[in-house]
């Protein structure tokens, strides 16, 4: 699709802003969502606010019969792997498999090489994206103790990512000192990797000579993580700061959220931490080993409640592939991380599908909520004026993650052979069809997200 055009949207079921359904089409005009009209023509005579759309009218259409339109998945913490460790990934196939996953928009962290530090740093992985990516795209900057200036000064960026633990070299940050001068200077959001270094090395050296893989949750335990998130909560009310807690494990920090939330707090959690838990490990092995790792069904379930009463604001995938080879290394060398841009709207679908929470919920935590927090303007909403970031959705139909048709580099899933429904039909980006019903466009560029002060 060129740009600069009309897109029509027929006889989809469209999720409104207010989380209720209408049947009806969508025009886009240059990337933007135009007119939103109901398809009964007499609901249209009864209100002129919504009036049809012509056959005319439109350069491209698209029949929707059947499938429901949502706004495009904002996946708001990835590891696309480069620069510097294309093996695994790149930004070209990452994106690729975002838009077979309906993801239209990505926010990707620091932990690249060279690490993303400095505002020239930023700059480059902006313009690879520019040249490279189906999808639109954000970057994280990343906190070394030393304090750069362009931490404070870098843009645009959706915030600054700090790892407390699971990390080695300059992104560490795991002594208090440091960590409160991050915190007492600037005002843009601060995104934790929340597990304390200090109890993870101390375990390592106490499970030393373990090969079992199951053997990493106990090592970053619960309490590692709980440690961590409580410090980080501590000098965020101190100063005041834009919190966001990536990838919340455990029940214990989803508790201490719910007793103890400041309005300028935000919290994510993963599908994995969701759905799967310990017990992973012996079906999938390595594979089910990420960081911080799974948990078990009562973390399961405690995570849950929170999603569903608000505790958790969104959900995030941590996509972060690694290759077979080195996923099939003996623990503890095999490496932690897991892709997830292509299952995790599907996943979520389903458990919306089997009564475990609305269609409507999840495109707020897979959308909406996203872009409030991060203050990205016009998207997460199916309404006249909001980018053209869509996605149409199979609800009728279940199939199987398969390896083979993955598009991700790495070619594996933690979720493989689960059967589920909402796969994406088609996915479009900035008003351009860039996945449609298997084919992928791979000539549609996205757009560097705003992010508003």
């Amino acid at each position: 699709m060129v740009a600069n055009s009309i897109l029509i949207i027929r006889h989809a079921r469209i999720l409104l802003p207010d989380g209720d359904f209408m049947t009806g089409d969508v025009q886009v005009t240059d990337g933007t969502i135009a007119r939103v009209t109901r398809a009964d023509v007499a609901a249209t005579q009864a209100n002129p606010l919504l009036p049809s759309i012509s056959p005319e009218d439109g350069t491209l259409e698209i029949d929707a019969h059947g499938l429901t339109l949502l706004p495009g998945v904002i996946d708001p913490q990835v590891h696309f792997r480069e620069p510097g460790l294309e093996h695994k990934e790149d930004l070209f196939t990452a994106s690729c498999a975002c838009a077979k996953g309906g993801v239209t928009s990505f926010l990707e962290m620091p932990n690249t090489k060279p690490l993303t530090t400095t505002q020239p740093t930023l700059d480059s992985k902006l313009q690879l994206a520019a040249q490279k990516s189906l999808v639109n795209y954000g970057f994280f900057i990343g906190a070394t103790p030393e304090v750069l200036p362009d931490l404070l000064q870098s843009n645009p960026t959706p915030g600054i990512k700090i790892f407390m633990g699971s990390m080695h070299g300059p992104l560490l940050n795991d002594q208090e000192e440091g960590l409160e001068k991050i915190f007492a200077y600037g005002s843009r959001l601060i995104a934790v990797h929340a597990e304390n270094q200090a109890r993870i090395m101390e375990r390592r050296q106490q499970f030393a000579g373990i090969t079992d893989p199951a053997i990493h949750s106990q090592i970053q335990d619960n309490l590692a993580a709980l440690q961590a998130t409580q410090l980080a909560l501590k000098l965020s009310k101190k100063y005041q700061r834009r919190l966001h807690i990536l990838h919340m494990s455990t029940a214990e920090e989803a508790d201490l959220l719910r007793q103890d939330k400041p309005a300028w707090v935000t919290a994510e959690v993963t599908p994995q931490h969701l759905l799967l838990n310990t017990s992973a490990y012996e079906t999938i092995g390595t594979l089910a080993q990420m960081n911080p790792p799974l948990r078990s069904p009562h973390d399961n379930a405690v995570l849950w409640q929170a999603l569903l009463d608000g505790v958790i604001d969104f959900i995030a995938t941590d996509h972060a592939p690694h290759t077979l080879e080195e996923k099939a290394q003996i623990y503890p060398n095999s490496p932690s991380g897991m892709p997830g841009v292509e299952t995790s709207l599907p996943l979520m679908l389903t458990q919306a599908v089997q009564g475990r929470c609305t269609i409507a919920q999840v495109a707020n935590w897979m959308s909406t909520a996203v872009a409030k927090a991060y203050r990205i303007p016009n998207k997460g909403a199916i309404a006249p004026g909001y980018d053209a970031d869509l996605v149409l959705v199979d609800l009728d139909t279940y199939r199987p993650v398969v390896r083979e048709e993955l598009q991700t580099k790495c070619k594996w899933s933690p979720f493989e052979g689960w059967h589920l429904t909402g796969f994406p039909v088609v996915t479009i980006v900035g008003g351009q069809v860039v996945f449609d019903r298997g084919t992928i466009h791979s000539s549609v560029r996205g757009q560097a997200l705003r992010f508003d002060a």
